[in-house]
């Protein structure tokens, strides 16, 4: 029996384990690029405004001969509109039947309201929690000390790990701490998949990922984006059209820009990101259109995605 032969028959005689793992914290904390970094790939948008990522994202990292399935939530915050309210819904019902919840903080020596809300779901849920303090590459050592002391107080976690999701910064001991609350058997998803999402809608989210980066106050917060064709052609290009959603007249002047300026820019930040993803060329076609109040519509809600899980 040549060697890879019986690597392959070792490899396939060792148990596989996975774990489900849920990521929640207030808006801005770091999920998503934590998200991302565990990854190696871009799965979920980011940006440095807050409520950022709206429906919970499943991401797939193996590890050795384990699998975490990483629910990326929203923002924990104090919801303003039906949208709003489903955001926090999802976060609440992420913190329950999982094999361990990560609370990501930053390095403020405060326990805010989001943390204590979200310990107290914790504590409801009997689940294991670690704490995650990120962005430990803007703190010094005595600082990290105090909100470490800090939250120890707040709640018995299984272990406070300090992080740095943008340099990477204890990623590995991350990891290697979660697989404690790997379960053996069968992994949960095809070793090959990186994410539940599917194309179309992590194309509309890499256009609104664009909308949140070239657009000022409440305006991106109040947009939502449909992808209304995607088909591939024979030599592998992809057409695109996506509907660009606002709640006023003004926002949709705001958003084409003069001359249509401004969407012409979104449209092509867009599609860069959307060919890295799908490894091959897009032709991107962009409209804008108002809906109203939409973020306290329940039809449309419904329509744009954000239904209980």
């Amino acid at each position: 029996m040549s060697l890879s032969s019986s690597l392959a028959m070792w490899l396939r005689s060792v148990p596989t384990k996975s774990a489900m793992i849920t990521i929640c914290g207030r808006p801005n904390a770091g999920k998503s690029t934590l998200t991302n970094a565990l990854v190696g790939e871009k799965v979920a948008i980011v940006s440095p405004k807050p409520q950022t990522t709206r429906n919970r994202i499943t991401a797939i990292v193996n590890h050795r001969d384990t699998q975490f399935a990483l629910l990326d939530t929203p923002g924990f915050h104090k919801p303003k509109t039906r949208l709003g309210d489903y955001m926090v819904s999802v976060v609440r019902e992420s913190v329950a039947d999982v094999d361990c919840v990560l609370l990501m903080v930053e390095p403020v020596a405060s326990v805010g309201p989001q943390e204590e809300a979200l310990i107290e779901r914790i504590k409801q849920s009997g689940v294991p929690a670690i704490l995650l303090i990120n962005k430990i590459d803007t703190v010094d050592k005595a600082r990290l000390l105090e909100v470490m002391a800090i939250y120890s107080a707040a709640h018995d976690f299984d272990a406070i790990l300090p992080i740095s999701a943008k340099t990477g910064d204890g990623l590995d001991e991350l990891l290697n701490e979660l697989e404690k609350y790997a379960v053996e058997g069968p992994h949960l998803f095809p070793d090959d998949m990186i994410t539940d999402q599917p194309e179309r809608q992590i194309c509309a989210e890499l256009v609104r990922e664009k909308l949140l980066k070239c657009l000022d106050k409440e305006i991106p917060h109040g947009t939502a984006v449909e992808v209304t064709k995607f088909s591939e052609r024979e030599n592998g290009i992809i057409d695109l059209e996506v509907t660009i959603f606002c709640e006023k007249d003004s926002h949709k002047g705001i958003i084409i820009g003069k001359k249509g300026a401004l969407l012409k820019k979104i449209g092509e930040l867009a599609r860069l990101d959307i060919e890295a993803f799908m490894g091959t060329k897009v032709n991107l076609q962009t409209w804008v259109k108002v809906k109203e109040n939409w973020r306290d519509s329940m039809a449309s809600l419904r329509n744009f995605g954000f239904t209980e899980q």
